[in-house]
């Protein structure tokens, strides 16, 4: 076993039962690791950007993001379902925060003395980030919390649906990258991500299929097995989506990694950017078409 392997190993055993057990605790343990999460990726993104803890637009970015998830959890308490609270989304209190964003950090941008054009790329590619993050990351939250979606499950808990979305992730990835270096002969986007392949891709969404088989059976037996079946073959694909979009974003600045902050694993961005494109899905998955 090579040192590099050991070390995600060693790392993934320790955080993993962690995150677990955050995402059962709930309430402010499961608000403060995705405020932890969305904290630590902004960061990651303004730095790989070339914004410092001298600017103002580097703060005004943190108040928008965490801003975001505040609004969140402030509209969603585990009221009683037909209670008339129960009725916010969190699209609903987060599109204003990061509108407000726009329009201050644009007039901020406007002020500067680089070149109009460096101006312009710059405040766009800060909106890019601070939308990605800030709109994202409190449907990892919700998912969690809203008591909308948690009675779907077995046990009536948002720790289980945070197990499947976290297991047919993590499944599924492992599944695409064996598939991908075993039986891998097509490029699924080679100027993106030139290592992934479609044969990978296809591995990730059965990988993620057979964690919906074992959730249908295990957390979930109220629901319909298609449902359970449908959401995960969606989250799998909207996940690796969301890994191609954080490569894009990586190849644009001819990096490899968003950071080094976990060891063998590269940044808060790199090993959750497939989460923040999943955890929408299922949060609407759920809401719209089940609950």
């Amino acid at each position: 076993m090579s040192r590099n392997l050991l070390i995600r190993t060693a790392v993934a055993a320790v955080t993993i039962p962690l995150i677990l057990w955050i995402s059962y605790q709930g309430g402010i343990w499961l608000f403060g690791m995705v405020a932890l999460f969305a904290g630590a990726a902004l960061l990651e993104f303004l730095m790989n950007e070339g914004f410092r803890a001298g600017e103002l637009l580097f703060w005004m970015a943190f108040i928008a993001v965490i801003g975001c998830l505040m609004a969140v959890s402030i509209v969603l308490p585990p009221f009683p379902v037909h209670s008339p609270q129960a009725g916010h989304s969190p699209l609903s209190v987060v599109a204003p925060v990061i509108i407000v964003f726009f329009l201050l950090s644009g007039m901020w941008s406007a002020t500067g003395k680089r070149p109009p054009a460096e101006l312009f790329q710059r405040h766009a590619r800060l909106f890019w980030g601070v939308a990605y993050i800030g709109l994202l990351y409190p449907f990892v939250y919700a998912v969690g919390f809203d008591d909308r979606i948690r009675q779907l499950s077995t046990a009536n808990s948002g720790g289980d649906l945070l197990l499947f979305l976290f297991g047919l992730l993590w499944v599924g990835d492992t599944a695409a990258m064996g598939i991908g270096k075993w039986l891998g002969r097509h490029k699924l986007a080679p100027a993106v991500s030139p290592n992934k392949t479609v044969e990978g891709f296809i591995g990730g969404l059965v990988g993620s299929l057979a964690v919906g088989v074992l959730m249908a059976f295990w957390k979930f037996d109220q629901l319909p097995m298609y449902h359970v079946l449908l959401l995960a073959l969606g989250c799998s694909l909207f996940g690796q989506l969301g890994d191609l979009a954080e490569s894009m974003w990586k190849r644009s600045l001819g990096i490899k990694d968003s950071s080094a902050i976990i060891p063998g694993h590269g940044g808060v961005l790199d090993r959750f950017d497939s989460l923040l494109f999943a955890a929408p899905f299922m949060y609407g998955y759920l809401t719209w078409l089940v609950g």
